[in-house]
């Protein structure tokens, strides 16, 4: 059995992953807040954990994966104004299209997936138990948290105690003891002007008036219900390192004297297009449905393993296109095999595990996949099983060959292109043919004449020709 390793965001080292029951193993990942189409940058944690959750699934018996949905925040409230709907709308929505969206990368649903609206009494507690131990004030209809009470503050993001005013952007606020204060709880707003009555302002009765929760206390409530005061691992993007995680850590620890929180914080890097930041002032924003219009999700999913979790990974149309030509090779390896490589599961093999057990490392996975799909292809029946069992763990290769060559045309228009092309052939008619094949390969299909007749299959037709 191998052992898991994986950087630890507090500690700032690979660390040997001992769960607090081996077990049972609890994740926590901070999902989406819901308000627009998800982008590639909300893409790349999903896709990172959902690895993480297969690969802890292969090692332990039971594994608990929850992953939030924030229902509740401030452009949630501002996009359902804009829209003059209910924020119940906005958020059923844009949850649907968000689960869409992922489950074309592959990405298996989490086990529990909270809405923090749903966890209000919870948040409420925790807030009490702040303010019970000197931790937390109420101010002005605000609750909010006295960082000066935790000496352990800005041990997650290693930052100093004036890099952590000047980096949180912090609201200056005279009801505040210290300008680096954050909020846990917030008095509800009065509707905006111009809205009607389709629309109302979101709040809940609490002991400090009606208000809603600041977005930090939302995962330490929705952690601490399903996972309990202390739990294995808790991920995201590295951009919520600070402020999010480091208010989520120090208002959890405080509210439960003695209990660490998450034992192990595992961060993704950033994901860049075309070697920029994404934003919309650049014109390089990209949601994930846009992409999923031009390439398969595999194809995106396996762009983003391409790269370490914990680099930057730069989404260019020519890395989306290799992605795809990679895909292709790897099927074509196990078609040589089918249906036999799936009849019975096969074990992850070896350095397939080794890599991913050494701190998630999905490119050094996959070229240990490239030497099975080579030795598949010469005839190797055993590695063909390996190279579907390694897909299983990285979410990948789960598609038949026939599936993956085949999706997304229309299998009678391909056939009857095909049988009009062996007419013009018998004809002898072959500038007809020709045409026919090149009209075909200018939409990813290419055809391959055998004793047995004209099979084809598809590829992208932006690459420099079919995969080898």
């Amino acid at each position: 059995m191998h052992a898991l390793s994986l950087h630890n965001s507090l500690t700032r080292r690979q660390e040997e992953f001992r769960p607090l029951n081996p077990e049972r193993v609890g994740l926590y990942v901070c999902g989406p807040t819901v308000y627009d189409r998800a982008h590639l940058g909300n893409a790349r944690p999903v896709v990172v954990f959902d690895v993480l959750a297969r690969l802890l699934r292969v090692l332990h018996p039971h594994v608990t994966y929850v992953r939030n949905i924030t229902d509740i925040d401030d452009k949630i409230i501002t996009r359902a104004a804009e829209r003059g709907v209910s924020i119940d709308t906005v958020t059923a929505e844009t949850t649907a299209q968000f689960h869409a969206d992922m489950a074309e990368l592959g990405a298996l649903p989490p086990d529990i997936e909270p809405r923090a609206t749903d966890n209000i009494p919870q948040m409420i507690e925790i807030i009490g138990k702040l303010i019970d131990g000197g931790h937390a004030y109420a101010a002005e209809g605000h609750v909010l948290f006295a960082v000066a009470t935790d000496p352990h503050y800005g041990h997650l993001s290693g930052r100093s105690p004036d890099e952590l005013q000047a980096g949180a952007r912090v609201e200056v606020a005279p009801y505040k003891r210290d300008p680096g204060d954050f909020v846990l709880w917030k008095p509800a707003a009065p509707e905006p002007p111009g809205s009607d009555s389709a629309w109302e302002m979101p709040g809940w009765e609490s002991p400090w008036g009606r208000g809603r929760p600041g977005w930090h206390i939302e995962c330490s409530a929705m952690s601490w219900r399903y996972l309990g005061e202390d739990f294995d691992i808790h991920g995201g993007g590295g951009d919520l390192i600070f402020p999010h995680h480091e208010n989520e850590l120090a208002q959890s620890c405080c509210a439960f004297p003695g209990s660490r929180f998450a034992r192990l914080w595992v961060h993704n890097g950033m994901l860049l297009v075309n070697g920029e930041k994404m934003s919309k002032s650049l014109g390089n924003f990209r949601t994930v449905r846009e992409v999923l219009d031009i390439a398969p999700g595999e194809a995106i999913r396996l762009l983003l393993l391409r790269s370490h979790y914990r680099a930057a990974v730069d989404f260019t149309e020519a890395a989306l296109v290799e992605a795809r030509r990679e895909l292709d090779r790897f099927y074509r390896a196990l078609d040589r095999h089918a249906p036999g490589f799936a009849e019975a599961p096969a074990e992850v093999p070896g350095p397939v595990m080794a890599a991913l057990c050494d701190d998630l490392n999905t490119p050094a996975a996959l070229a240990a996949m490239h030497a099975l799909a080579d030795r598949a292809m010469a005839g190797d029946a055993e590695a063909a099983a390996g190279l579907h069992a390694a897909g299983r763990v990285m979410g990948l290769l789960q598609a038949s060959p026939e599936a993956w060559f085949h999706g997304g045309e229309d299998d009678a228009g391909v056939e009857t292109a095909i049988a009009e092309r062996l007419a013009a052939r018998k004809a002898r008619d072959f500038a007809r043919a020709d045409a026919i094949r090149a009209e075909l390969l200018a939409r990813g299909i290419v055809l391959e004449d055998g004793p047995a007749g004209t099979t084809w299959r598809r590829f992208d037709p932006r690459s420099a020709g079919p995969a080898a």
